[in-house]
């Protein structure tokens, strides 16, 4: 009780009051039937008018955007989605199941827990992942690309399944406000594409309208929910809102969605572009989300919030790997892509990158097939091109390499303990990378354990976390880091970079990363303290045939990429009598080398939400010192 109360305390002092009573008012609205009465007095949904938010591209225009490889994989995925599958969270087909056993309460009933969720799945993403209708703009895509009348009939046939077995605010797909904010943006999308398909009769669009507006009605009262959490949520939910407000000209939606997307992304993004939640996954949910409301928008952005989109749009410019698309998996990583416009692979942030870009900073990256989101959202080609390696910072850049240095001033509820990884990648390969997430709602031991500072590339100081876990997607006691850049006098030095934090008490942590011209990188850790500590140092590399070599003062591992070996070196600055040093190699949850006990969760890496592949988790562990430097040096073959 007494650890209860002083975490409680410890929330209110660091968190602050505001959230709090946000959240309290939504549970109040809960147990006391109010939105139960809300819903009900907005029923009258007859005689819907809508309005065209945005123009279709060209056939012409996205064909030669595709270029036949791209034809034929979008043809591909629509046509999986026909014979009843989709790609869930980007990854392997599966069935598309929108059918929920009978019969089904008000979604108060499953938020408050009166109705058991667990019969229905361990987790409740997956249960919600395909009424998120994103298989919707692939069928779209596919139908505006080919006039093919199957691709128009499979929407309706799902749409009419979804609809009578998931009746307006009944079950647990109404149960969410961001889960209805994300079907309405798809249906609203859905209307304009198959608006002239022969399948799509006056009697399936007004049963559309119908269920837009359902969604519309649902998402203002629980908004209160949405402002507690002041993430993704509140972004996605205004954007839907301002969307049923354009679409069916409704000026208190209109205005309500405006209010709080402009009131988000000022003081969402920091000034230096990053999103609040700490996540490049999210960060794009946010981008997409603006990219969206940007294409509709009956008004000019204020200033405050066109600024705010441009430091956005820059850090995830600058987070892009040039060769992959891909970015650092940085924070909580949930699978969500809200606007599935391109046929690149889910972890592919270029379509994202290009719109963002054009839209905002009124330049982009190369042309190519990620060009098509760009194409939906009428987002024209523009005459400065720039890549990644232009926005510098905290990204260091080799000749054909490059590093991301994470020092982060937090404002925010974390979601990770991540303070001074480090995200090396050479050659479109992420060598030195994030864990992600995997799963928030396992059982144990996957209750979102990659939060978790043990798996990060960094240093841990006596098996602390950097930060203390208050629930499964809460942090309290955050920190703040510190970075510079350095200028060496040494010719062969392209960049450096010192950061630091004091986030472990009595322990100071310093960490100096150098990138040669040579294609060498070193990452200098620096750990003082008055007192003896034990002290590991941590990197999670990519998977593949490994050798290791005990070396003076330390050990080498070598790693087999496509391109030729890859060497890691960790040596230490003390004698190695004066310490005992441990050497750990886990692979998939198992020792593969040396001593100690493996987690279940180590050696694994997560690209997208559900899923994980083995990497190698590799620890070197210095007992009982007060001072320590480890040197690890990355050596990429010529």
């Amino acid at each position: 009780m007494k650890s209860r109360i002083s975490l409680a305390l410890k929330y209110l002092r660091q968190i602050g009051l505001r959230p709090l009573a946000s959240f309290a008012l939504y549970k109040l609205g809960l147990v006391t039937g109010h939105y139960k009465r809300v819903e009900n007095r907005k029923q009258e949904t007859s005689h819907l008018l809508s309005t065209r938010l945005f123009s279709l591209p060209s056939r012409e225009q996205l064909a030669q955007t595709l270029g036949e490889d791209g034809r034929s994989s979008l043809l591909a995925e629509a046509d999986e989605i026909v014979a009843g599958k989709f790609r869930r969270f980007g990854d392997e087909p599966v069935e598309i199941n929108l059918t929920l056993p009978q019969p089904l309460q008000h979604w108060t009933a499953y938020e408050t827990g009166k109705v058991d969720l667990r019969p229905l799945t361990f987790d409740l993403k997956f249960l919600w992942e395909p009424a998120r209708f994103g298989w919707a703009y692939t069928l779209g895509r596919a139908y505006h690309l080919t006039q093919d009348n199957q691709y128009a009939e499979s929407f309706w046939k799902y749409f009419e399944t979804f609809t009578a077995s998931n009746p307006a605010y009944l079950g647990p797909h109404w149960m969410n406000g961001q889960e209805v904010a994300v079907r309405s943006l798809a249906l609203v999308w859905a209307d304009q594409v198959f608006e002239t398909a022969p399948a799509s009769g006056p009697e399936r669009r007004a049963a559309l309208l119908q269920s837009i507006k359902h969604h519309a009605i649902r998402i203002p009262p629980t908004l209160v929910y949405a402002r507690s959490q002041n993430n993704n949520h509140l972004v996605t939910e205004a954007a839907a809102i301002y969307t049923a407000g354009l679409f069916f000209k409704n000026k208190i939606w209109r205005d309500l969605g405006w209010h709080w997307l402009n009131w988000s992304f000022q003081n969402q993004i920091s000034d230096y572009g990053e999103y609040i939640q700490h996540s490049t996954n999210y960060h794009r949910v946010m981008l997409q989300a603006a990219l969206w409301s940007d294409a509709i928008k009956d008004a000019a952005w204020p200033r405050a919030t066109s600024q705010a989109l441009e430091h956005a749009a820059h850090f995830i410019f600058s987070m892009t790997d040039p060769a992959s698309g891909r970015t650092p998996n940085l924070g909580s990583n949930d699978g969500a892509l809200i606007l599935p416009l391109s046929v690149t692979p889910f972890n592919d942030f270029r379509p994202t990158v290009q719109a963002a870009a054009r839209a905002f900073l009124k330049t982009q990256i190369e042309a190519g097939v990620w060009d098509e989101t760009s194409l939906w959202l009428g987002l024209a080609s523009v005459k400065k091109t720039r890549e990644p390696e232009h926005y510098l910072s905290d990204h260091l850049r080799g000749k054909k390499s490059w590093a991301y240095l994470r020092a982060s001033h937090f404002k925010s509820r974390l979601a990770h303990g991540d303070q001074l990884h480090f995200d090396l990648w050479w050659r479109g390969l992420n060598i030195a990378q994030d864990a992600g997430s995997y799963l928030y709602n396992a059982p144990a031991p996957w209750d979102n354990p990659l939060v978790t500072t043990r798996v990060h590339n960094t240093v841990t100081v006596d098996g602390r976390d950097q930060m203390t876990r208050a629930g499964r997607f809460m942090a309290l006691d955050w920190f703040d880091a510190y970075s510079k850049p350095e200028i060496a006098a040494d010719e062969n030095v392209l960049q450096r970079v010192t950061a630091y934090h004091k986030g472990y008490r009595g322990v100071k942590h310093e960490r100096t990363v150098t990138a040669f011209t040579d294609e060498r990188w070193c990452v200098e850790d620096e750990l003082t303290s008055r007192r003896a500590h034990t002290y590991r140092l941590h990197w999670l590399l990519m998977d593949g045939e490994w050798k290791i070599k005990n070396r003076e003062q330390g050990v080498e591992i070598r790693i087999k990429s496509p391109h030729g070996w890859i060497s890691l070196r960790v040596t230490c600055n003390l004698p190695i009598t004066d310490y005992q040093l441990l050497i750990t190699l886990i692979r998939a949850g198992e020792i593969i080398h040396g001593e100690g006990n493996a987690l279940p969760y180590e050696g694994w890496f997560s690209p997208t939400y559900g899923t994980k592949l083995p990497a190698l988790s590799f620890a070197v562990e210095a007992v009982s010192l007060q001072n320590i430097t480890f040197i690890s040096e990355f050596v990429f073959p010529q």
